[in-house]
């Protein structure tokens, strides 16, 4: 083809195409239009059953239609060259049970961390009780006093061998906090009823005297067991055991001992006494020690059921006592391990009481109750420590002599 010598113009190519009105009237002709559709239609459905065979090729067998025993080589490097057939053994619907006398429970969820308020953990604060009936109206007055939130926080109170109205007094103290209109309630109260037969007198001498020590300690370690076994619940993350006899404590103790993050962990106790108008700061509670080779071998010479009693001259131990350390003005988040603890006051990670780690109502290496608690829950690996500057304060027990 000769082009013109000009080469092309506008209006030589112009010239050339048919005119705007024959275009126009062959585009809208319903043979044209019925051909778009139909093409349009053809190209949808292609891409429809390309996708669908790509998403079928993941569940269906490729290959001939052959046992894979009976293939040939080709048939089998064909039929391998596609996704392997998935093979499902012993797939079942999941098993609804709907009996009312079947309970599940749950521990997997249950932990103990530093984020206990956040995460909503429940608190048990545990309390043993025997002629208690004067210290009960300051036992609810720190205690409604906590921040940490008393929604989740259950109380529970076991009253054994006792001679006056604690029983009375407890149940007419638990009725009135529970009836407040405020967030002083708490979540749930437990009142357990168990006497053990051990009859000693509280007063002081008696109860502190060196013989006494050893029926003494195994009747509280029965005690704490019977109480911990009836309240702890699956729910529950934390064990918060608290005296009765306790004047004064911080607040925000549940809080700033969640903050340690120890399995077992126990503040100084001290108590105040005023003579010749002065306040002397004392030293309260020899239970919570780190142990010393005179102790170990002392241990070691004595008969098997023999209970160390700790602070008397009777057993001369050698320990270190955390009450004759510390100083509540110095930091108060500086921590000693300990190989023996008092029960005052203890925050115990729940799961190490559900582990099995109890308060020994016999000798166990020699010592019973909290101090026993403590070599029992060394001996299989959690952590006992203490806190020498974080003081919570006793009531004066004006003992006399032998308790150091």
């Amino acid at each position: 083809m000769l082009l013109p010598k000009g080469g092309i113009n506008w209006k030589a190519a112009r010239a050339t195409l048919p005119p705007t009105r024959a275009i126009w009237a062959f585009l809208t002709k319903t043979r044209f239009l019925l051909l778009v559709a139909v093409t349009g239609a053809v190209i949808l459905l292609w891409r429809g059953i390309s996708t669908s065979a790509s998403e079928m090729q993941k569940f269906y067998c490729w290959g001939p239609a052959t046992p894979p025993m009976e293939m040939s080589l080709n048939d089998q490097q064909s039929w391998n060259a596609h996704h392997k057939t998935p093979v499902i053994f012993n797939h079942h619907a999941p098993l609804e049970v709907n009996s009312s006398d079947i309970q599940h429970v749950d521990l997997n969820p249950i932990k103990s961390t530093t984020k206990a308020v956040a995460n909503e953990e429940r608190v048990l604060i545990l309390t043993p009780l025997k002629d208690a009936e004067r210290y009960l109206s300051k036992y609810f007055e720190l205690i409604a006093e906590l921040t940490y939130p008393h929604h989740l926080i259950d109380l529970a109170f076991l009253v054994g061998d006792t001679t006056d109205e604690t029983l009375v007094v407890l149940a007419a103290e638990l009725d009135r906090i529970q009836k407040r209109p405020d967030k002083i309630p708490f979540h749930s109260a437990m009142i357990v009823e168990k006497d053990f037969g051990f009859k000693l007198s509280q007063d002081v001498q008696d109860r502190h005297s060196f013989e006494a020590q050893g029926p003494r300690r195994k009747a509280m370690g029965k005690a704490r067991n019977y109480l911990l076994s009836t309240a702890l619940k699956p729910d529950h993350s934390w064990v918060y055991w608290r005296d009765v006899d306790i004047v004064d404590s911080p607040r925000k103790i549940l809080e700033e001992f969640i903050a340690h993050d120890r399995d077992i962990l126990v503040p100084n106790i001290w108590f105040h006494r005023y003579k010749d108008g002065r306040d002397i700061e004392g030293r309260f509670d020899y239970n919570s020690w780190v142990e010393s080779d005179k102790g170990r071998k002392l241990a070691a010479s004595l008969d098997k059921d023999v209970v160390l009693a700790e602070g008397y001259k009777q057993y001369d131990t050698g320990r270190n006592y955390m009450a004759k350390m510390g100083d509540w003005r110095k930091d108060q988040d500086e921590e000693i391990e300990l190989d023996g603890i008092g029960g005052v006051n203890i925050l115990v990670k729940a799961d190490v009481h559900r582990s099995g780690i109890n308060f020994p109502c016999y000798a166990f290496e020699n010592q019973a109750e909290t101090e026993g608690f403590a070599k029992m829950a060394k001996r299989a690996g959690y952590e006992v420590y203490g806190l020498p500057n974080y003081v919570v304060w006793h009531i004066d027990t004006e003992e006399k002599g032998g308790n150091l």
